[in-house]
């Protein structure tokens, strides 16, 4: 017996197909250019993160702990103008190049890319007059430090240059081609350091000698460097340079410019407003800690040198890890973004279990270190015992930093950034007003309080929201509690082991002890492995 099927009947039930089997085929390609582009991105960030260490450690000691605080005092200026310039519009970038990507539209990527580069950098070049113009006015009224006004002067040069970077990187990201952004980070890093190295061995004759202007330029420099590489690749690179110059394609629709403008501007318009707030708040609360920090009865000067202890050599041993989960959250963005531009709810599902999962592992596992070792790296590496006390009071905040990074971009894959900003806003504001009270009673401790007490916040909020809107599987087991387990047997053992060699042998502290932190890294990935809490199935 014969059923009749019209012809809508057949084209429906083979679009279902074809749709089914696209699906299918980028759930792989997604996860597996996701963990590649991971690869790359952590390989760049960890080579940088050492080479910015041995930075960190070569300013603490030339320039002194009050100038560092000085120098950390530039960059809330710094996060504010590229957040204007730059961070709205570069996600927006990653966002609208993966969705075409996703549509196999690609007629349409160099004419985004093209449309925004020009906003970004004519933004960028009106900060940087306006900075260049009032950088006195900043330095006295806004960051209380006139010293920081001929650094402000500097800085204000690398804008264009850094919103050259950040759009192409935001195009590369949106093809999920990961390799070039890596390439210009370890290249502003190495280029950074060998000039303020230089630098500060010929002014001081042999005796290198570096002041905060040294390190702002070298700061130029690097990225003024990184923007010139990241602009030839487009012309060296493929497919980019088919798809900057793609000939005629009937079959797909071409975007007029005052379009792509305005997809630009509806995307990064509300995500630039909400992180250029989150950024002021951020940077009153970097302007606070000395401040409160005076209130509390210390001088001027020791009131920099502890923030400059903690920003510039506590806080940097924290993030150390985020190069992975930044590299991570960097490639979630624009996967999350095309999985829904394809209505793959099991992808955006699957994806965000596996990220919460290895976020999660990242956290507990750093935790341990820095519990375990917190006192001697502060004292070996900084030689500075306070920097060791700061370290182990942060170390439980590592699982809510990387959490949350990892869920603020899946959020905003999702085109959810107004969830994020009003997270991120509520966080902020519950730090500043612990700020405002506890630091003068409680000195330094009661900024480690603010930080623990705002990242929980925030961290819980996004997880309502997640739990809320996705659909995923979380596996306790193998995210919380047998980490925590390995991380502590191994951690007892190994602490002691450490103690009994470390009276023994000659090998230098520093040394010694980074081996042995990099021994507890290896031990709990193989028990990690081998208890499957580490799983091939997860990138597949």
């Amino acid at each position: 017996m014969f059923k009749y099927i019209n012809k809508e009947e057949t084209d429906g039930v083979r679009n279902l197909k074809v749709k089914q089997a696209a699906i299918s085929g980028s759930k792989h390609i997604g996860r597996s250019n996701i963990l590649k582009g991971t690869l790359i991105l952590t390989l760049a960030g960890f080579i940088t993160r050492v080479i910015g260490f041995l930075y960190k450690i070569f300013l603490s000691k030339v320039m002194g702990t009050e100038w560092l605080g000085i120098y950390q005092l530039v960059f809330p200026v710094y996060g504010i103008a590229f957040t204007i310039y730059a961070t709205g519009i570069q996600t927006a970038l990653s966002r609208l190049i993966a969705a075409e990507m996703g549509k196999k539209n690609h007629k349409n990527i160099g004419r985004i890319l093209r449309v925004g580069l020009l906003l970004s950098v004519s933004l960028a070049l009106i900060l940087s007059f306006l900075l260049y113009r009032f950088s006195d006015y900043v330095a006295l009224r806004f960051l209380l430090e006139p010293r920081s006004s001929s650094s402000l002067r500097i800085l204000a040069v690398v804008f264009p240059f850094c919103a050259i970077t950040s759009c192409i990187n935001g195009y590369y990201y949106g093809l999920k081609k990961a390799g070039v952004p890596a390439e210009s980070q370890l290249l502003e890093q190495m280029i950074r350091v060998i000039v303020v190295y230089i630098a500060a061995y010929t002014v001081g004759k042999g005796n290198f000698q570096v002041t905060c202007e040294m390190a702002v330029l070298g700061l130029v420099i690097g990225e003024i460097a990184s923007s010139l590489f990241n602009f030839l690749s487009l012309f060296i690179s493929k497919p980019p340079k088919a798809m900057l110059y793609p000939g005629p394609d009937p079959n797909t629709k071409t975007l007029r410019r005052k379009t792509i403008l305005g997809n630009i501007l509806h995307l990064s318009v509300p995500l630039s407003t909400n992180r250029l707030l989150i950024n002021i708040l951020h940077s009153i609360e970097a302007v606070l800690i000395p401040t409160m920090l005076r209130k509390s009865g210390l001088s001027t000067s020791d009131a920099l040198s502890t923030y400059g202890t903690l920003v510039g050599m506590s806080i940097p041993f924290i993030m150390f890890p985020t190069a992975v989960i930044n590299s991570l959250a960097v490639l979630l963005l624009p996967t999350v973004s095309e999985a829904q531009a394809m209505e793959n709810n099991d992808m955006i599902g699957r994806t965000t279990a596996v990220s919460i999962k290895y976020s999660l592992i990242i956290g507990i596992m750093s935790t341990g270190i820095f519990l375990l070792f917190g006192n001697e790296l502060g004292i070996s590496i900084f030689n500075s015992e306070e920097a060791g006390s700061y370290l182990i009071v942060l170390a439980w905040i590592c699982p809510l930093i990387y959490m949350a990074t990892t869920m603020g971009s899946i959020i905003n894959g999702l085109g959810k950034a107004h969830i994020t900003f009003i997270n991120s806003i509520v966080g902020t504001l519950v730090k500043i007003l612990i700020i405002i009270f506890l630091i003068p009673r409680e000195g330094i401790g009661g900024y480690l309080i603010a930080l623990l007490i705002g990242q929980l916040i925030l961290t819980i909020m996004d997880s309502i929201y997640i739990i809320r809107n996705i659909y995923f599987q979380f596996d306790a087991i193998n995210s919380l509690l047998k980490p925590g387990i390995i991380v502590a047997m191994s951690g007892f053992i190994l602490k002691r082991i450490y103690e009994y060699l470390h009276k023994i042998t000659q090998i230098h502290q520093a040394v010694f002890l980074l081996s042995f932190c990099l021994i507890f890294c290896v031990v709990c990935l193989i028990l990690f492995i081998i208890t499957d809490m580490i799983s091939k199935s997860d990138f597949k």
